[in-house]
């Protein structure tokens, strides 16, 4: 099969076809074309060259200054363990780790929400509390702490008597990096087993001056407990995590 060639001269250019030839030649450039190109663009000169340079870097961003990636690892975790069963819920100590080596939460410290995955309601909090109670007027007598579908919990302030502490709490929300912050909560209206008990979702962690987005939570082993004297180990009847990131 022939095939078609390009050929350039000082006039104009020709196209021949050429019998000989195979298919994939279809458009080829002489040997005095191609001396004809190459002394085109050495005509350039210097500071054409420069200008040129010039332009694409005003254009793409020229930069000789290198920065170090962002360590995506770096991140708050939530850690959500379920100590004990109650009659109709259970009791949990929730603990926020600050993972992020030059982040530190400052006063007033951070905000922790999330929404109920049924009718759950905060009987008691200690080393913590809810910004609002909610609606709890179908409760006689015994009223929750909070009854709010979407709760928002805050840190206590340094200072506040000991019977309301619980480990890593009352600092005012601040959080430095590599520390912890804990509270403890009894949770009603629950499941009161592994297989009944349901995770709340759509966390929200929030800062000043930072906003985090938060993953869905997930189930984990268990924590496990060391007793001072190191003479005995526990362990949580469920644990599950939760992954914050700017």
């Amino acid at each position: 099969m022939g095939s078609l060639t390009l050929s350039l001269s000082s006039r104009s250019p020709t196209l021949h076809f050429n019998k000989q030839q195979p298919a994939y030649s279809l458009f080829r450039l002489s040997n005095s074309s191609m001396e004809s190109v190459f002394s085109s663009i050495n005509k350039f000169s210097g500071f054409t060259l420069l200008f040129v340079f010039l332009l694409s870097c005003s254009t793409f961003t020229c930069s000789t200054e290198a920065y170090d990636a962002v360590d995506t690892r770096e991140n708050i975790t939530i850690k959500w363990d379920v100590m004990s069963w109650t009659p109709d819920g259970y009791v949990a100590v929730v603990t926020i780790y600050n993972f992020q080596k030059h982040h530190e939460i400052k006063a007033p410290g951070w905000r922790l929400g999330w929404t109920w995955a049924k009718k759950e309601v905060i009987w008691s909090t200690v080393g913590s509390q809810t910004t609002e109670q909610g609606d709890c007027s179908k409760y006689k007598g015994n009223v929750p702490h909070s009854c709010k579908k979407d709760p928002t919990v805050v840190d206590l302030l340094p200072g506040t008597p000991y019977n309301q502490q619980v480990e890593n709490c009352c600092k005012g929300g601040v959080l430095k990096p590599w520390d912890a912050s804990s509270f403890q909560l009894s949770v009603g209206s629950a499941g009161t087993t592994n297989k009944t008990v349901r995770m709340p979702k759509h966390f929200t962690l929030n800062a000043p001056g930072n906003a985090y987005t938060c993953g869905p939570a997930k189930i984990v082993q268990t924590t496990r407990f060391i007793s001072q004297d190191k003479r005995r180990t526990t362990q949580a009847l469920m644990t599950w995590i939760v992954i914050c990131k700017f």
